[in-house]
């Protein structure tokens, strides 16, 4: 065999990963981690070959049925306790805060118009928006600021964050409910006009920059994970 065949075979070998080591790593980096990874947030703390996809499917498959289970919300994988037993971690709590109405009207046009100004908000609403409004749904980190529209003035707009998806429970910002989910929950009156449409929130329109300052989104993991 000649030297280069005998490194490629080597290079071979070397990214051939055992199946049930990557299923293991995986599993102590979701466990141990303080916010659910994406599948690129594995890979680069996994070894080089290792097949990230195929131990998140058979590890999914493990768990389906456990009291525990794995679920993929905003492209984002974390361990999350099986629906059925959620009844076992329910308290009774006065809520200590509540979102006021414009504060609520103000999360739903940005969830489903995004990427959004401020003056389009308003536009909708029909109404002016306080400052006050916007900073607490920043403060909340349910919406972010997700560039400048390509417009005068370059105003800022806004988006939903991944925390908005996880705290609703939704896989992705295509989830939010349509017209005729509405409809059927009694969210919307039965006597709306005929040409009243809700916006398909899986389609981001209008022309916008990235903010000048980077954002960084590491995972962060607990301390003893990392001692």
């Amino acid at each position: 065999m000649s030297e280069d065949s005998q490194l490629i075979a080597m290079d071979a070998v070397a990214v051939e990963r055992d199946p049930a080591e990557t299923e293991r790593q995986v599993e102590a980096l979701l466990f141990a981690a303080a916010e659910p990874l994406s599948a690129a947030d594995l890979a680069e703390r996994l070894p080089l070959g290792s097949d990230v996809g195929r131990a998140l499917a058979t590890l999914r498959q493990h768990y389906a049925a456990r009291g525990v289970q794995l679920v993929c919300v905003a492209n984002r994988w974390r361990f999350s306790t099986a629906p059925d037993l959620a009844f076992l971690m329910t308290t009774e709590r006065e809520e200590g805060r509540r979102l006021s109405k414009a504060a609520m009207e103000t999360l739903a046009i940005i969830a489903y118009h995004q990427p959004v100004t401020r003056a389009e908000i308003e536009q909708i609403r029909g109404v002016g928006l306080s400052r006050g409004t916007l900073d607490l749904l920043l403060e909340i980190g349910w919406v972010k600021m997700r560039g400048r529209r390509r417009s005068p003035g370059r105003p800022v707009t806004y988006g939903a964050t991944d925390a908005f998806l996880e705290h609703f429970g939704l896989a992705s910002i295509a989830d939010l409910p349509g017209a005729a989910e509405m409809k059927a929950a009694g969210l919307l009156d039965a006597n709306i006009p005929a040409d009243f449409t809700v916006p398909d929130p899986g389609r981001i329109t209008g022309e916008e920059d990235p903010l000048g300052e980077d954002e960084t989104d590491a995972p962060e993991f607990h301390q003893d994970f990392l001692g």
